[in-house]
């Protein structure tokens, strides 16, 4: 069963995906030859107007193959397509709109997963304030001097990244894991306060904490128009967490946190046993991600396509198609690198942890 759920939920956030930009590409009036669910040997087609529809045996990737695309061209030598109807022919809003149609689905997916989901459960917590509700005693904050009612309104930390807080899960968010010395600015009774604690590993919650409490934050009820809202709250926050443990990833951090298909197989089977609506939150969850990855400027993701349509059209000359193919192998080898590792990076967590 957590295999079948495994491959459905794959299966939904590449097809949206792959969906999004066959949709739009229509729609632009270009030629896409095949529109393929999987990866490697044809297990199923079925010939359409033009494109051909086909189900491959590796559940794990999918793709559209684009007239105007060299791999797409290469795949379909004998197909006659018109020169307007080729993807390197069109304009470039519309290759940029083409481009980011996949990752508009997938943000779609997710934000009406999350809405669903709040609708479901006919409330939502809205996030607390960042005050300090209480101090645990002997913790690195009484240390510090933390008292009862600071409000956090920016920490610091040591290698000089830092974050505006608003709400206590903006601080629990920006602190996951981090075990070195942090500066906190507060505001005590309307004065500014700077605050120096090194967080201490708390092995019950398997993290590290600083010994601080806030509130429970606001539960409110949600009706068919609210949920749209805090959805797009949900997404919010897990935009805001993904994009810190990219910016990490750069600066060297975060790395041990980062999760494969093994990661992914594992959460499958623990929210799959948590229920329905918690199965569907990682659906929404991983197709937020995807999206979000799918947007960095690397050419062979979505984000880095469009940043070569952008410069091409100020240009007005063609990237060099060598130069263009050496910087996507360069690409797909750290792309490659990066699932061996986090793929390790998941099987050590299960032997050695």
């Amino acid at each position: 069963m957590t295999i079948l759920l495994f491959l459905l939920l794959l299966s939904v956030i590449i097809t949206i995906h792959e969906a999004g930009h066959l949709a739009a590409a229509k729609m632009l009036g270009v030629y896409c030859y095949e529109f393929s669910f999987g990866m490697g040997p044809l297990l199923w087609k079925k010939k359409g107007k033009e494109t051909q529809y086909s189900i491959r045996a590796i559940p794990m990737g999918g793709y559209v193959s684009m007239a105007g695309e060299p791999d797409g061209d290469a795949l379909y030598p004998d197909v006659v397509v018109p020169e307007d109807r080729r993807l390197i022919n069109k304009k470039t809003w519309q290759k940029i709109v083409i481009m980011l149609a996949g990752v508009t689905m997938n943000f779609l997916l997710a934000w009406t997963i999350f809405s669903m989901v709040i609708l479901a459960s006919g409330q939502f917590v809205k996030s607390a304030p960042a005050e300090v509700i209480a101090v645990t005693p002997g913790s690195p904050a009484e240390r510090a001097g933390f008292q009862e009612g600071d409000v956090v309104k920016k920490i610091i930390r040591a290698d000089g990244s830092s974050a505006t807080i608003k709400t206590f899960l903006d601080m629990q968010l920006f602190n996951v894991d981090n075990s070195e010395e942090e500066t906190y600015i507060v505001d005590r009774g309307g004065q500014e306060v700077t605050l120096k604690v090194t967080p201490e590993y708390n092995e019950e919650m398997e993290t590290y904490l600083i010994g601080i409490t806030g509130s429970s934050g606001e539960l409110v009820k949600v009706n068919a128009l609210s949920c749209w809202k805090y959805g797009a709250e949900e997404m919010g926050i897990i935009t805001k967490t993904m994009l810190r443990t990219i910016r990490g990833l750069f600066a060297g951090r975060g790395l041990n946190q980062l999760s494969g298909p093994v990661g992914i197989y594992q959460a499958t089977e623990t929210y799959a046993s948590m229920g329905f609506a918690s199965y569907m939150l990682l659906v929404g969850q991983l197709s937020l991600n995807v999206g979000i990855f799918n947007l960095l400027p690397l050419p062979i993701l979505d984000g880095g396509q469009v940043v070569i349509a952008v410069c091409e059209g100020i240009t007005r000359r063609k990237f060099n198609e060598r130069i263009k193919t050496g910087i996507m192998a360069v690409c797909w080898v750290l792309i490659i690198g990066l699932m061996l590792f986090v793929t390790w990076n998941d099987i050590s967590k299960l032997f050695f942890r």
